[in-house]
């Protein structure tokens, strides 16, 4: 059996694309990313929520062979963190390798042939003799059991699928959580919500 393809990677986030560089950068250019969004990023492409930005100095966050990029302030919003990964993608030819709004349903090894056989959630198959999974973990939000959620009559959505068409405006607000993306985006509704309320829970059930 002839291989796709030598490398196949699964993930067009910051892991993905630094992988595909260093390999591009040793001469492997018969590469594959498999991405199921539209375009590369990761999270930093779909985290859109108000007030997203990186919690670590810009320059830290940054590709270490790529630290010569205009940031515009110390932690850098979303906006430009996405922008950034964009430019690296161009910079280093990597659009021609990958396949946007793909998703694999299973990977696995065959033995005898030597090569992983990856099937696409259209059915496709494709095979290569090496497999680079950079899915990361942060690609699926989480969303909490939370009793009697099918019944709230209003809307609500997850902070990592942002809903800009909901106006918060002199609304009463509910968030649940006190993690790194409210501490972001909770004084950026603060300013236009009539109430925020913010739930934490306890530590007995932690």
């Amino acid at each position: 059996m002839q291989a796709t393809h030598n490398v196949i990677i699964i993930g067009a986030g910051f892991g993905g694309l630094g992988m595909a560089i260093r390999l591009k950068a040793q001469g492997q250019d018969d590469l594959l990313l498999i991405e199921k969004g539209h375009d590369v990023g990761g999270c930093w492409r779909d985290n859109t929520y108000p007030g997203a930005a990186c919690d670590v100095p810009s320059h830290l966050y940054s590709f270490s062979f790529e630290r010569h990029y205009p940031w515009s302030r110390r932690f850098a919003p979303q906006k430009e963190i996405f922008a950034y990964q964009q430019y690296c993608a161009r910079k280093y030819d990597l659009y021609r390798h990958i396949r946007f709004n793909t998703e694999v349903a299973e990977a696995r090894f065959l033995d005898d042939a030597g090569l992983w056989e990856i099937t696409l959630t259209n059915g496709e198959v494709i095979t290569c003799r090496a497999l680079i999974t950079a899915t990361g973990q942060l690609n699926q939000p989480a969303y909490p059991p939370l009793a009697g959620i099918e019944d709230f009559q209003g809307p609500h959505f997850h902070s990592a699928r942002w809903n800009h068409d909901e106006d918060l405006t002199g609304k009463t607000v509910a968030v649940v959580g006190t993690g790194a993306s409210a501490i972001q985006f909770v004084p950026e509704v603060a300013k236009v919500a009539g109430k925020v309320k913010l739930f934490q829970r306890s530590a007995a059930h932690v």
